[in-house]
This record gives C-alpha cells, structure tokens and sequence, in this order.
C-alpha cells in the first residue's frame, strides 16, 4: 500500500499535468462554512460530513470535496472562462463501510466556459481518461440532464414534476412516487381520509409545534388538487421506466433513448446535445463505439450534478470507489451565483487508489 508520501507526490504530478492543460492552482481552506454549502451537497454527503461549531464563525465542516468551495469561489471573482485544479484532501465519515478510507487525497480539474459545454465535457472527460490510460479500468457515463427532461416533458402537474426532479437521486423514492402518480399504489389510509374531509382541518385546536395553521392548510390544499390531478399516462411511465433502463455502448443508448422520445418527446434536445458530446469526445480520440451509457448512472452521486457524469473504475476490483468521477453542475453555479450561472463541469482523481493498481498491475 503507497504511503502518505507517494500519495502526495503522485498526487502533484497530476496537479502539474493539470495546470500544462490551463488550470489555474487553487487552495480552498481546509475548513468551510456549513450553514453555507452544507445544503448543496444533497444527502449522501450532509450525512458523512464532520461538522463542528466555532464561537465566531458558526457551524464549519471539515471539506467534503473541492468542487463546491471553487463553485462560490469563481463565482464571487471569477473571470470567464476559467480552468482550475486542486489537490488535498477531503473527509467523509464511512459509517457504512468502515473499511473505505474517511480521509483521502482528490486532485481535481474544473471548467467554466460558456462557448461549448459539450466540447468541455469532452475536455475534462479526455483529460481524466488520460492519466488513467496505462491503468484496467472500465469508463461508464450518463446524462441526468436527459432524465430531467423527461420528468420535465411528462403531462402532469408541476407539483408531481417537482416531487420527482427532487428525488431524481434517491431511486427508490422515485419510483414509489411515479408508481403513486400512475395510480400502482393507493395512498396512504390517514392520508386518504385527510383528503375526502371538506373544509379546513385547523381552527378547532391550539396550535402546537413550529407549523402554523395557514401552513397546514396551505399543504392540505396542495395535496388536495394533487389527489384531484388526472394520473400520469401509462405510455408515458412505461417510456421513462424504459429510459431509465437503458444501458448500452454510447451509440446503441442513442438509438434507444432516440426511439424512447417518440413518447417522451422533451428528451429530444438533450439527445441532440449528447450528439454534440459524442463527436466532441471523438475529436479527441475517445473510442466512443465501446464507452459504456447507463442512463441511471450518477442517481446517488452529489446532487449538484444536472448533466453530463462519468466513473473510471477498477477492473476486477469491485470492492473499490470509483479511481475518478466528474460531471456537470450548471445548476450549482447559479444557486451560487445569486441567479447568475455559468456552464460548468469537472473531475477528480484518487491518487491513493491509483498507485494501489498500479502495484498490483506491476
């Protein structure tokens, strides 16, 4: 097993590559302020974050990762467009796997350009894919931004279109909810019976706990018209259970996804500009006709990825993180950003896990 030394020295070569391909070196602290980005990271990571108080500076949290801090950092004083890399570590608890590391070295590389997203997402992909290319891994990569817009495109209301984009990255939960939608699942009894009662449910009791009277209602009025809601047509469910399915090489995904939007027509778009990535990717020399496409890929990554997301792992060594992942995160950029927002996507490396292959491939 490489030592703290070999993993740091590794570790700068990939940060010097990284800067010869026009990144900027950045050092975010070692400590970041929770209240601030701790909501950015969705669940996974809010549950494994080491989070502590300080008297002056309120809740801090040692860094989970390095794309969110470089996020607000470029947009607070960032000129357009940017390229910039990193390299130290991140802490996450393992409560759930407790022989993977909690603490470890990321190198990273983050673009923000509006001319061309796709050829971005061919950059950084290329970029990643070449410091691993002596290395028995396996690329897989997906699109959450196709499966937004087939939630997006469905005929139903913008409440239940909101319900599913928000539990896009917890699978289950989706689909209980596209179940319940397409009326599989009966609701609940209590809830039910909540429903068919006419008038207000408050006013004839003390208020108790920290939800008000007019909240309540106002919910119970939301869920009412949502009872009330016609059910999501069952072409519609089957096409996007269908698109959730596919897993393929590159170009057999797009000609299923292709046949898909017959009945899930706003994915449309979004196949024309993975199209773009894949001719993107191949002026770069990527074998596009053997990378492999699974559209669910990236549903319990970070929840800041809204498009484009890739992971190299190891060949034959299943029991290991992904050696790199990335994807993109316009979104994040304009949560951050205050309502303005730039094209942004980027990855990492795990020089740990990288000198772990390569004595084991020697």
């Amino acid at each position: 097993m490489a030592n703290r030394s070999e993993i740091v020295a590794r570790a700068r070569r990939f940060r010097t590559n990284f800067e010869a391909a026009g990144a900027v070196l950045v050092e975010p602290p070692l400590l970041q302020p929770a209240e601030a980005l701790l909501d950015l990271y969705g669940e996974d990571i809010r549950a494994r974050a080491y989070v502590t108080s300080d008297a002056l500076r309120g809740e801090q949290m040692l860094r989970p990762d390095f794309t969110v801090p470089v996020v607000q950092m470029h947009m607070q004083q960032g000129a357009e467009p940017a390229r910039y890399t990193y390299a130290g570590e991140v802490f996450r608890r393992q409560e759930q796997d407790p022989d993977r590391a909690n603490e470890y070295m990321q190198v990273g590389y983050e673009v923000f350009d509006r001319a061309k997203p796709a050829v971005s997402d061919a950059e950084v992909f290329a970029l990643m894919t070449l410091q691993l290319r002596n290395l028995p891994v396996r690329a897989i990569c997906g699109d959450i931004g196709i499966l937004k817009a087939a939630v997006q495109g469905l005929n139903t209301t913008e409440v239940r279109k909101e319900a599913l984009l928000r539990h896009i990255w917890r699978p289950r939960r989706f689909k209980f909810l596209l179940d319940r939608f397409a009326g599989r699942v009966a609701l609940p009894e209590s809830r039910a019976k909540i429903l068919s009662t006419e008038g207000r449910l408050t006013g004839t009791a003390p208020e108790i706990g920290k939800r008000r009277s007019a909240d309540i209602d106002a919910r119970v009025d939301i869920l009412r018209a949502d009872a009330a809601a016609p059910l999501i047509a069952d072409h519609e469910v089957a096409a996007l259970e269908a698109l959730l399915a596919v897993r393929e090489t590159v170009p057999f995904a797009i000609e299923q996804m292709r046949d898909i939007a017959v009945d899930l027509p706003a994915i449309l778009p979004s196949l024309d500009l993975m199209d773009d990535r894949v001719n993107a990717m191949r002026a770069r020399g990527i074998d596009v006709d053997t990378l492999e496409f699974e559209a669910s890929y990236g549903r319990t990554s970070m929840e800041y990825y809204d498009g484009f997301v890739f992971g190299l792992y190891a060949i034959g060594r299943p029991d290991l993180p992904a050696i790199a992942l990335g994807g993109r995160y316009d979104a994040l950029t304009r949560q951050l950003g205050q309502g303005s927002e730039i094209p942004a996507v980027g990855g990492v490396l795990r020089p740990d896990l990288i000198l772990t292959l390569e004595e084991e491939t020697a």
